[in-house]
């Protein structure tokens, strides 16, 4: 009887000891599922986000980032968006101050880029070239980076990768209807 229970013994120890093996064994050696090794590190500098956004929150926004642009800019002037982009300010003429509205057609571009094509300008009740009124503005007021004025084209162009953003985020438009209130972006966030 007692060789029984070592037989029995031994062949139990002998199995928990081969079970150790094929688990240890198991855990070092590589996996050859190659599922893992398919898996790649985001390629570029920059990942990519998608926001849809609205014409009240944007007003907010573009305001705010105008009031900190601005700051020491000697001439007031805020942003409104609604059917168009409208330009609300003061320019200088002679020794007063002439209110003026301009109104502008937004066009989100492939690269990214906004194009604000100037549709109408009212200022007082003078009757000025857009033109000379975009040249005047171009000069007197201070103007974010990335925002250029083209007086002879008639148009603001807005390289949205040059707006200074904190963090280094840059942006670029995808949509900007605003007859429809689609107006979307893409944050690029810095990853290196």
């Amino acid at each position: 009887m007692k060789n029984k229970w070592k037989i029995g013994f031994l062949i139990l120890l002998g199995i928990n000891l081969l079970s150790a093996i094929i688990i240890i064994s198991l855990i070092m050696f590589p996996s050859a599922d190659k599922e893992i090794s398919k898996w790649k590190a985001p390629v570029g500098d920059h990942v990519t986000f998608n926001v849809k956004s609205n014409k009240s929150d944007l007003n907010k926004l573009i305001n705010h980032y105008l009031k900190q642009e601005a700051a020491d800019s000697p001439i007031a002037y805020r942003v409104l968006l609604g059917d168009e982009v409208e330009l609300y300010g003061t320019l200088p003429f002679f020794s007063e101050q002439l209110n003026m509205k301009l109104t502008f057609e937004p066009e989100a571009l492939n690269n990214g880029d906004l194009v604000l094509k100037q549709k109408t300008m009212s200022i007082g009740s003078l009757n000025l070239p857009i033109s000379y009124v975009l040249t005047i503005i171009n000069e007197n007021y201070k103007l974010p980076k990335g925002v250029h004025i083209k007086p002879n084209d008639k148009l603001v162009y807005v390289n949205m990768q040059q707006l200074k953003l904190k963090s280094d985020i840059k942006i670029k438009a995808n949509k900007f209807d605003l007859k429809k209130d689609d107006i979307s972006f893409s944050l690029l966030v810095p990853v290196k």
